[in-house]
């Protein structure tokens, strides 16, 4: 295939995924007008439209979706190839990506090692949901994810890394914070506040509940950990919440404890896509966790 060819094949992915030419010619790096004249191209080589114009955004038609995924599968291919060429060990991109939950607690220090031993490389940091996340490794837009189990996707390659203890987190008056122990029977009537449903941090915390027969009463629900340590704070509720979250909290107005009896845990694990091409330095990054895994 031509480079032209290729070009027109990306422009096709980005316009399909962006469902917009505008914000599509904005990510490639090209005027609307170019951009529309590329994809203009490709229709009138295949002989009938790929597109279909609405009023605020473009759609798909059948002959698009079947060149959309012959498109992804040949531009993957084509990455693969170029990336296996230019390996050295030393440098290239590392896409990683991690759930809110992770991303900001763990990540950090991760980076920074990885950074003092491979300052050649260079890496790209992505914070999303799980279900986000694994679509992305799936497409090889990721190279690496951090996740907690259960992942439920096929096709991807899941390695655990370590297990985390849930921590029960109150404001500073409440009257468990002072408590010498604290058990399941404590928490059971008390009202939590989680993060939204699609965090699966909220499937971690009910699905032990439910496992010791209660329900967590759920009163408030947002889309950030830190903003449930803040409503916790100010006493809307109590929660569980992960170490690592817990030893960057420095605010005297929460306590955290652990739960008497085999405490909640979740366990964080890397995610892959055994089916791409993974360099050397991707490959040294997974180590680097695996490492990290093995220090904690």
């Amino acid at each position: 295939m031509s480079d032209v060819e290729l070009e027109q094949l990306r422009h096709l992915v980005k316009v399909a995924e962006q469902e917009n030419f505008t914000r599509a010619a904005e990510l490639a790096g090209l005027s609307q007008s170019a951009l529309s004249r590329s994809v203009a191209r490709l229709e009138e080589e295949l002989g009938q439209p790929i597109f279909e114009r609405q009023s605020r955004k473009v759609a798909l038609t059948d002959a698009g979706r079947l060149l959309l995924d012959r498109a992804r599968i040949v531009l993957t291919m084509l990455d693969d190839v170029t990336a296996e060429i230019a390996d050295n060990g030393r440098s290239g991109k590392v896409r990683v990506a991690a759930i809110p939950t992770i991303a900001p607690y763990f990540l950090p220090e991760c980076l920074r090692s990885f950074h003092r031993l491979f300052p050649q490389a260079q890496l790209i940091v992505l914070e999303d949901t799980t279900e986000a996340l694994l679509k992305k490794v799936t497409d090889g837009e990721v190279d690496i994810a951090i996740g907690a189990l259960p992942i439920g996707t096929k096709y991807v390659e899941v390695e655990p890394l370590f297990e985390e203890e849930l921590l029960l987190v109150t404001g500073r008056e409440h009257p468990l914070a002072a408590k010498p122990s604290v058990c399941l029977a404590d928490i059971a009537e008390l009202p939590f506040v989680l993060l939204g449903e699609a965090h699966c941090l909220s499937d971690n915390v009910v699905s032990f509940c439910r496992q010791h027969s209660f329900h967590p009463v759920s009163v408030e629900r947002t889309s950030q950990l830190s903003m449930v340590q803040e409503l916790v704070a100010l006493g809307h509720g109590v929660s569980l919440i992960p170490d690592m979250a817990r030893a960057r909290d420095t605010n005297p107005a929460r306590v955290y404890r652990s739960l008497s009896g085999p405490p909640p845990t979740r366990t964080v694990a890397m995610i892959t896509n055994p089916y791409r091409y993974h360099s050397q330095i991707v490959r040294k990054f997974a180590e680097h966790l695996r490492g990290l895994r093995a220090a904690s």
